[in-house]
Order: C-alpha cells, then sequence, then structure tokens
C-alpha cells in the first residue's frame, strides 16, 4: 500500500502482529472510540484502493463478540467506514470466521469485513480484525492501516461519506443464520446419516458468554443433538463464568465436570469469538492442546496419506512420533496462528494448520481457523464412533510432564524483548525458545 508512513506510538501501540487491540476502559485507554472510528476509515479506503473504483462503493460488514464495549465500538466502526465511503452491513454479535465467510458466501460477498474483539483477554479490552476474501490481513496490511487511520484522525487524509451510494450508509444483516446453515450442511454431508445424524448424541457446549451460543441453538439441536446440558450461552462480556479460553485450566475443567455429570457423549468449548475451540469425550478425556491436534491430524492423514501437517514450535515429540505413524509429516514452525497458517499454504500437500492454543485451519476451509469448524470435523467423528473418540488417538504419548512459562515483560517494545529472552535461552543450553507477538495476559 502506499500509505506507509512513521506512526506515533498511539496507534503504533495497539498493533498485535496481524490484529488491532488494546485497553478500552478505565483512566488509561490504549484504544479509544475516535481510533476506532480512524481504523476503519482507512481499513475502507484500503479497500477502495485496491479495487480501483471500478465497482462502484466498496461493502464492509462488521460484527462484534460479547464485550461490554462491542455495541459503541462497533457503532464508530461502521460510522468510520461510512464516513469514507463505504456501505456498511451489520451483521451484530458475530463470529471471527462467520466475518471472513460473509466475504466470500454467494449472496453476500462483502469487500471486506471487520471483527471487533480481543478473543480472550479480560472486559475492559477490546480489538479489531480484518479480512478480505483473500483472507485475514497479515502483519504489514495492520501497519499500513494504522499509518493511514492516524492520518485521518489529524484530518490529513479527509473522509466526508461522499462515495456512498445512494440510502446505503449502514443495513442489518442476519448473516449468523447463514453460516449456521453452512455448517449445518457440512455435518449432514460428512455423517451421511439422514437429515438428523446427531440424534441419540449428546453434546456439551461451553461458549463461555461469548459468541459462541449459537452453535448449540442453530447448529447442533436442529441436527438431532442433545444440548440441553450446553453452559454458558448467553452472551455476557464481564464473563463470569470462566474465561473463554480453551487453553484455561478452569475453562477446561469447567467443561470436563459438565461432560462427566450429564453423562453427555461429547463437549465442545469456544473461545469469545469462535476461532479457536476443544474438546472433552466421554470419558473426560481433554481434547485440546497436542491431543486435539493428534485427533485432527489423524482426520486429514486418513484422506490425504502422506501429508503435511504443520504446527506452532511448543508441540511434544509424542506428536511428532504421532504423525510420523499415521504416514503423515509434522513441520514444527514458529508460534502465532497466522504464522502457521501462512508457512501452510506454501508447502504442498497441507491439509492441516493447528496450533496449540485452539487456532485450526483446514485448506478444505479455505486456510481459515474456525473453532465452529473444527468442532463440526470432530463432531462428525463421534457421531460416526457413537460418541468413542479414542479411537482417533490411540498410540499417541503425552509426556509424562509438560510445563509452560510465560514470561512477563514491557509492552514497550515487545518484540525486541523477545528476542532478547529468546537469544539468553539459547545461550544457556542448546534448545530453542517459543517468542510469540501475541496476545499478553494482564498481570
Amino acid at each position: 500500500m502506499r500509505f506507509a508512513v512513521k506512526m506515533s506510538s498511539s496507534y503504533k501501540g495497539v498493533q498485535n502482529g496481524s490484529d488491532v487491540r488494546g485497553v478500552v476502559l478505565g483512566e488509561k485507554p490504549t484504544l479509544t472510540p475516535r481510533m476506532v472510528r480512524s481504523i476503519a476509515a482507512a481499513f475502507a479506503l484500503s479497500l477502495e484502493e485496491r479495487a480501483g473504483g471500478e465497482a462502484g462503493p466498496v461493502a464492509i460488514s462488521v460484527g462484534k463478540d460479547s464485550r461490554v464495549t462491542g455495541d459503541d465500538l462497533s457503532k464508530e466502526a461502521m460510522a468510520g467506514a461510512v464516513a469514507a465511503g463505504a456501505d456498511v452491513y451489520d451483521l451484530g454479535l458475530a463470529t471471527t470466521p462467520a466475518c471472513f465467510m460473509s466475504t466470500i458466501t454467494p449472496g453476500f460477498g462483502y469487500s471486506g469485513s471487520i471483527m471487533l474483539t480481543a478473543s480472550h483477554l479480560p472486559y475492559d479490552r477490546n480489538g479489531m480484525k480484518f479480512f478480505t476474501p483473500e483472507g485475514g490481513l497479515g502483519k504489514d496490511d495492520i501497519s499500513a492501516i494504522l499509518a493511514l487511520a492516524e492520518k485521518v484522525d489529524k484530518g490529513e487524509v479527509p473522509v466526508d461519506g461522499a462515495g456512498a451510494s445512494s440510502g446505503a450508509g449502514q443495513s442489518k444483516v442476519d448473516f449468523m443464520a447463514t453460516y449456521a446453515a453452512q455448517l449445518r450442511e457440512r455435518i449432514v454431508a460428512e455423517c451421511n446419516l439422514g437429515a438428523a445424524p446427531l440424534e441419540g448424541l449428546k453434546i456439551v457446549v461451553d461458549a463461555g458468554n461469548g459468541a459462541g451460543g449459537f452453535f448449540a441453538r442453530d447448529v447442533l439441536a436442529p441436527l438431532g443433538a442433545d444440548v440441553s446440558a450446553s453452559q454458558f450461552l448467553e452472551p455476557d462480556g464481564m464473563f463470569p463464568n470462566h474465561v473463554p479460553n480453551p487453553e484455561d485450566k478452569e475453562a477446561m475443567a469447567s467443561i470436563q465436570r459438565a461432560v462427566v455429570a450429564s453423562k453427555a457423549d461429547l463437549g465442545v468449548i469456544f473461545d469469545t469469538d469462535v476461532d479457536r475451540s476443544a474438546v472433552v469425550d466421554a470419558s473426560g478425556t481433554l481434547f485440546n492442546k497436542n491431543r486435539l491436534i493428534a485427533a485432527m491430524a489423524a482426520i486429514v492423514l486418513r484422506d490425504s496419506p502422506g501429508a503435511t501437517v504443520v504446527t506452532d514450535s511448543v508441540t511434544s515429540d509424542g506428536l511428532a512420533r504421532f504423525i510420523a505413524a499415521r504416514g503423515g509429516k509434522h513441520l514444527r514452525f514458529k508460534r502465532g496462528y497466522k504464522n502457521v497458517i501462512e508457512k501452510g499454504k506454501e508447502v504442498d500437500n497441507c491439509p492441516l494448520m493447528i496450533e496449540t492454543s485452539g487456532h485450526g485451519a483446514l485448506s478444505e476451509n479455505h486456510y481459515l481457523d474456525d473453532g465452529a469448524y473444527m468442532a463440526v470435523k470432530m463432531i462428525v467423528e463421534a457421531a460416526r464412533q457413537k460418541g468413542d473418540l479414542g479411537a482417533l488417538v490411540r498410540g499417541f504419548e503425552e509426556p509424562l510432564e509438560s510445563a509452560e512459562f510465560r514470561v512477563k515483560y514491557s509492552e514497550d517494545a515487545p518484540a525486541d524483548y523477545g528476542a532478547g529472552v529468546v537469544g539468553g535461552f539459547e545461550a544457556f543450553c542448546s534448545g530453542g525458545g517459543a517468542p510469540k507477538g501475541g496476545a499478553r495476559r494482564p498481570d
């Protein structure tokens, strides 16, 4: 993009790799409503530049998760995009994968999409993710958009809405119903068990009070599943029950208890914006991190013998042996789900790119890290095997002991600090580290 200019620390500071994130509540917010408006305007301008002005105004969908600031900030984002000349379509409560799908689904096909979310971070945080029909924007794209947003904020790039189509502006669209139908159709097609393939299965869905409640109500129940034991389906941006995070021990223990207590066949848990997921089988065994990767690898290698599975760098040696035993190739790459996905796109015959965090993308699904789609793949297996997922991971060996250490550091220059930590670690021993320019957990 031609908009690459030097940014002030305020705009530069909200870049989190390929996302925008910041503190939005309290005395010292780092991401303000004005910034959200300017960033959305800059995204619209960047889409207009890509389009070359040939097809009229660009169309942008805007979704939000359940955060307490979602309503206000989504209004700011829509206002900014309209001011920049875009036609805007309000998806309301949505998921991050659904926002992307709104750019490629016939009948919608928006030029771009903005999702207001900060994943599993606390209620006082929020952020923005951006999509075009080619996929999620990368780090360089975000840097350029933030640079342009600063110029919009300062009035150096005027936005007046003159390019918006007559009578347009903002329109409400129920895309989530279409997205849920896409997931149902996938389950029916893959199960090949008739119109109610989940009849007889009891499935617990834990949405963590995020945006994932639709999965129980609009995807599983219509296909015959008993979802009566599901929990935390109602959106609540204070996240009162547990952190909506498939990596979190308390969150996983919560759904584990619910599955065992209700004698369910399966449990599915999502993060706030449903781009990550994990499952629990009828015995209470957790399928997250390495075990989830093993299960998904077994599924794709059954259909694509000899294929490569790309993961982040902190996977276990037992997982590598499991993939090799199933006839596949395991390629470890650096942390960060976007890094893993982009690497997978470069590799021949790579149907699965997945991080231990629960971000999993399949080539058959547009290389999209979609927690609901990954849950669909696991649910199809459960339907075929009457709830028994053990066969999928037979032979998989967990390490006797494992631990993850997250280093607290200054956010002024996290990449530089992380590089220093890794350099020191490499000097100390012959192993490697796994710096990730991703979400920093608050103290």
